[in-house]
């Protein structure tokens, strides 16, 4: 059950636990709700002898014996299904953000970051009121039910079959509706996702859309997203309550054959007038919480598609590895590396080549031919398809990616900021540098030209995403936090794209003394910018076109890289 549960509702083996003692407590808590049914039925057939005058002490003590008896188990109930529920939608939310963390990027590249936000967030959401709410119910009412009828079978099976009949049809209609019910929702869901996706789309190109006097069209058509939605959601609840309507008019005509059949008995006199009273309201009972457990039911259908979305991440295979990582020197070595991001796209077929330490290793080559994926390989931020990248001679395929990671100093070409100060944007290369270190790193990386500038210094929060700042005071930022982790390994990806020619030449000074005693791999477009590497390394289609000293690929008259930087000196002679 342990098994089932965790699988059925992505719980955890305590959560699992957790739930089956939320169930249990649920059943306990419905058969004790009978209590007062059984009391009912004495007073009544006392009163009708003429000797319920003389009892009212024993009935004052049996009514008190029945709310202790319904207390008990409605209190573990709450603390069983609300105060274990929250504490595991807490680990659910935590376990989901420690897969994430621990899987490859190249699953971030195949799905939606808005469907994965909508997974953490609002499936998490709807799981913890599922847990809460309709699960333990479901079951616990099932169970309590199955309890009581095979009580009435042994007490009367006519009256029992007349009053149990409706309960397993209005089930099964009910659980029959799971696929239509599932493909409604997964509809709305997708929908959601669509509507998320663009109403982000809009905020972030708001000031391209003004520009360009296509606010209007794709406001247009962001209104038909919402009545998408709509639309949708009306569609799943008409879905379920279809369903669940029927089957609760099933359990409706319940009371009625009761009433028959016990009419029937009663002329026959195979039945007396309390047991006819008394069946009637124990299928009273059986009926009004089954009417509410066909609407859990409902619910829990629709858990299908939350559920498997988080059982997908959970089940993608994390990246693991040692964290005993000892290379000898920081070499990086590629051996025959092949790499896709998909079985129908190969990126990169047959890459061998060496950035050695000490050295600066610049890629180049035109735009998709594969040298961001270099750099992001030589991080393990993508596992290869075939062949081998070493560091110092160790294989990074078998390093714990925390670990390698804490050798390689990355700036990117698009930088991430987050909304605090420029001091703890920084401080994030380093998390325990002081501000003085911190401040020594922004230094050389030109950063107090335009910090100093700002109200607060250092200490001015810079907005969502660094907002309040130019490309190239957003550049020298993430290159500043390159500084202050002083990392073996340095990969640039356009370090200094968004710099103008007098801050490139500044930054360039400052790398120079970043980069002794380093292993350096740059990926730029400039030829300028690369023209002092040590070598250079020319990716085309996914291979190595050439690689070598500078001055001599420049020196064939057939290179690559010297048709590149002609092609770029005549483009900068170029005037409107």
């Amino acid at each position: 059950m342990k098994r089932y549960l965790m699988k059925r509702f992505a719980l955890t083996e305590k959560g699992a636990t957790d739930m089956a003692k939320a169930i249990l407590s649920v059943t306990l808590s419905n058969i004790a709700l009978m209590t007062p049914v059984w009391l009912l039925f004495v007073f009544a057939g006392d009163y009708l002898d003429s000797t319920a005058a003389g009892r009212w002490a024993h009935y004052l003590l049996f009514a008190a014996a029945c709310l202790v008896l319904i207390f008990l188990p409605n209190y573990w109930q709450y603390n069983a299904t609300f105060f274990a529920t929250y504490i595991e939608s807490g680990k659910r939310r935590i376990s989901l953000a420690e897969k994430l963390r621990k899987l490859p990027l190249s699953f971030f590249g195949k799905k939606d970051l808005a469907d994965l936000t909508n997974t953490i967030m609002a499936d998490a959401e709807t799981l913890e009121h599922a847990s809460s709410h309709q699960i333990p119910q479901f079951y616990g009412s099932l169970a309590s039910t199955v309890l009581i009828c095979i009580g009435l079978f042994f007490y009367k099976w006519e009256m029992a079959l007349a009053a149990v009949w409706p309960i397993p049809i209005a089930i099964f209609i009910v659980a029959a509706s799971r696929k239509v019910q599932t493909h409604f929702i997964r509809r709305q869901s997708e929908s959601k996702v669509r509507l998320n996706d663009a109403v982000q789309e809009f905020i972030e190109t708001s000031r391209d859309l003004k520009s360009c006097n296509a606010e209007d069209a794709y406001l247009a058509e962001l209104d038909d997203r919402i009545n998408d939605v709509e639309k949708k959601a009306i569609g799943a609840e008409l879905g379920q309550a279809a369903f669940i309507v029927s089957a609760q008019l099933i359990l409706k005509i319940g009371i009625g054959t009761v009433a028959v059949a016990g009419s029937a008995l009663l002329l026959q006199g195979r039945l007396n007038v309390m047991e006819f009273f008394s069946f009637l309201l124990v299928a009273s009972r059986l009926y009004e919480p089954m009417s509410g457990n066909l609407i859990n039911l409902g619910m829990l259908n629709l858990l299908t598609v939350p559920v498997s979305r988080m059982n997908e991440i959970t089940a993608c295979p994390e990246q693991t590895g040692t964290t005993d990582f000892h290379p000898d020197g920081y070499d990086i070595c590629f051996e025959n590396v092949a790499f896709s991001y998909d079985q129908d796209k190969t990126v990169l077929k047959n890459v061998s080549f060496t950035a050695k330490q000490n050295q600066v290793t610049a890629l180049v080559g035109p735009s998709g031919g594969g040298k961001t994926t270099v750099s992001r390989l030589a991080a393990r931020f993508w596992d290869v398809s075939s062949g081998q990248i070493t560091v110092g001679g160790q294989d990074i395929s078998g390093v714990d990616p925390e670990t390698l990671l804490g050798v390689y100093s990355i700036v990117f070409q698009d930088v991430t900021l987050f909304n605090n100060s420029i001091l703890e944007n920084i401080r994030v290369g380093k998390k325990e540098a002081t501000d003085d270190e911190v401040l020594a790193a922004a230094r050389l990386a030109n950063c107090d030209e335009f910090a100093l500038k700002l109200p607060q210094g250092y200490d001015t929060v810079i907005g969502e995403n660094g907002s309040e700042l130019s490309g190239g005071e957003r550049q020298r930022i993430s290159i500043a936090r390159a500084f202050l982790k002083d990392a073996p390994i340095i990969l640039l990806d356009e370090a200094s794209a968004s710099l103008d020619v007098e801050n490139e030449t500044v930054i360039q000074e400052a790398l120079s003394r970043l980069i002794r005693n380093k292993t350096v791999i740059v990926i730029a477009h400039r030829m300028r910018t690369v023209s002092g590497a040590d070598k250079i390394v020319v990716l085309s289609d996914g291979t190595i076109a050439e690689e070598g000293r500078p001055s001599d690929l420049f020196a064939r008259e057939d290179s690559a890289f010297r048709r590149m930087a002609q092609l770029q000196s005549a483009s900068a002679e170029w005037s409107i």
